[in-house]
């Protein structure tokens, strides 16, 4: 088990956490806004994607799919958008907080979708109907793409505001 935690969660947590920290510091945007514009980018990419390998109905039945999964996020980002957008301490403690009651109580679960999402694109079936096979592997890799990510975003240590707090405050200052 320690093995699994040392080697495996916590370098993802410290990937996703530098990820957060990079989100921050380019965009400036609070850490809250980077898994649904993941999700969007994917669910777009995965659009062009369909409109290349499939055709008539099921052409149809995946942008209906990709229409419903991008709606959670587009709705998201905009019950986001109507907060004001300032990232300052209370958030951040707020943030921490439930990243360390995630990080602590969710691991299992982390380690169990990241197993399934290494696992589940090998379980599409390529036989048969090709546009059948393209559909099922584009809903495996969605759930690669999104799944693990989503959960360790959520435990990931968040990155400092930039609100000219002293206590968040990178530079030193000598009097």
């Amino acid at each position: 088990m320690d093995l699994l935690n040392r080697y495996i969660d916590r370098p993802l947590l410290d990937a996703a956490s530098k990820l957060l920290n990079a989100w921050h510091n380019v965009s400036g945007l609070a850490p809250s806004r980077l898994e649904p514009v993941w999700n969007i980018a994917v669910l777009l990419l995965m659009l062009v994607g369909s409109f290349h390998a499939l055709e008539g109905q099921m052409l149809a039945l995946c942008v209906g799919a990709l229409t419903l999964l991008v709606a959670p996020s587009i709705l998201k980002l905009w019950m986001l958008s109507a907060k004001p957008a300032a990232y300052d301490v209370r958030e951040y403690r707020a943030r921490m907080q439930r990243a360390l009651a995630k990080r602590e109580g969710e691991w299992a679960m982390r380690l169990t979708v990241l197993v399934v999402a290494a696992v589940l694109p090998f379980f599409s079936p390529m036989k048969g109907d090709v546009d059948a096979a393209w559909f099922m592997f584009g809903a495996s890799l969605w759930f690669v793409l999104t799944a693990p990510i989503s959960f360790y975003l959520e435990a990931a240590e968040p990155p400092k505001p930039r609100d000219g707090d002293p206590m968040f405050n990178s530079k030193m200052l000598f009097n």
